[in-house]
């Protein structure tokens, strides 16, 4: 019997660690969109949430250190201004504008422009050769592209200034993730594990979303009665809370996910993303009066056949060329950290419990 009832307690943990990834990444989607109603400041609510991010992330190291007893790398300034920063840059840009682009498109809208992160990601982990050219690509990125085309073809709440910004920011997502792949698999730099990677990354995000806030929001948030200029202060309180809570989320997001791909794989964060799309979507019209056509629903059904088919690519030609081939996810949401990929050789009972030894693990994005 301890079989069928490991394999039951096995079943019942991963659903567990799914769900908890949908609430944390359906949650922030919506949450965004529904504070950007009333609080109309994307950048600095971007801002907001690095500053915790890099709290959350600092407190983490610490525990951590606590508990194994191990020093936690630190890097030396010329590494990290070199390294680090245009990967924090990429980073930064890409938040900001998908943030952004809450103020003028729908949540299916801004799901399904996203999507096309894969694209680009694509093309630049074949530019720095991080993925092996493939003929079965070229249908991927037909069938990704074409989606896009008729889900917003004729579309009744298209919106050209979001929709620009979320495909820019799925542009630099592209870069930003090829360049986090990159920035993880330096094995010298010592940032294999998540939580590291996201301390050293979010002071130089700050940084450099800093001097596009100044010029897009300074000035009107100075005078803005929700901030600096409260009369009361129940309502800062209020606004400060709000504001921290996506912080919280956002953070969630990235260790539910380390959660999801420690405990189990990579292919199951990959898998249980593409059904995380269909819920945004279902609930976006459930809730937040998202119209879409038939149309519409048949492009979203031929992009999601096309982020099926690569990660359906990557999974066999990983059990095929083996774990020196190093090729990226799919898919990229809202603050997703980099994660750490179980390597085949530990896919076995014992490589169920966490523990330090998943840092020297084959690193892959999602």
């Amino acid at each position: 019997m301890a079989c069928p009832v490991q394999f039951i307690c096995r079943g019942l943990r991963t659903v567990a660690l799914v769900l908890l990834y949908y609430v944390f990444s359906i949650g922030i989607t919506f949450y965004n969109k529904w504070l950007m109603q009333g609080f109309r400041y994307p950048l600095f609510m971007t801002l907001v949430h690095l500053t915790i991010n890099f709290c959350l992330s600092a407190l983490t190291r610490r525990a951590m250190q606590c508990w194994t007893g191990k020093p936690r790398i630190i890097l030396g300034w010329t590494d990290y201004l070199r390294k680090v920063a245009p990967t924090a840059l990429a980073t930064a840009l890409d938040i900001g504008l998908s943030n952004w682009s809450f103020l003028f498109i729908t949540i299916s809208l801004y799901t399904m422009t996203k999507s096309s992160a894969v694209l680009f990601i694509l093309l630049f982990s074949l530019v720095f050769k991080l993925e092996e050219p493939n003929p079965f690509l070229i249908l991927v990125v037909l069938l990704i592209s074409s989606g896009l085309f008729m889900f917003t073809f004729e579309s009744t709440q298209f919106n050209p200034k979001g929709f620009t910004m979320v495909l820019l920011a799925s542009f630099i997502g592209g870069i930003r993730w090829t360049l986090t792949q990159l920035l993880m698999q330096k094995a010298e730099l010592g940032l294999q594990n998540p939580i590291d990677t996201m301390y050293h990354l979010q002071p130089l995000m700050f940084l450099g979303l800093f001097p596009l806030f100044l010029y897009n929001e300074g000035l009107s948030l100075s005078t803005s009665e929700k901030l600096f200029r409260v009369t009361e202060l129940s309502p800062l309180l209020y606004s400060l809370a709000t504001l921290s809570i996506g912080g919280l989320l956002a953070f969630g997001l990235g260790f539910s996910e380390f959660l999801l791909v420690s405990r189990t794989s990579s292919l199951t964060l990959s898998i249980s993303g593409i059904f995380k799309e269909v819920c945004t979507l279902l609930l976006a019209a459930a809730l937040m009066g998202d119209k879409m056509n038939m149309l519409n629903w048949l492009g979203f059904a031929v992009c999601l056949c096309g982020i099926s088919l690569h990660v359906g690519l990557k999974t066999y030609y990983s059990k095929n060329k083996g774990p020196s081939l190093r090729q990226l996810n799919s898919k990229s949401p809202e603050l997703e950290l980099p994660l750490l990929r179980q390597n085949k050789d530990d896919r076995d009972d014992s490589a169920v419990e966490y523990n330090d030894e998943d840092e020297e693990q084959e690193i892959t994005l999602h």
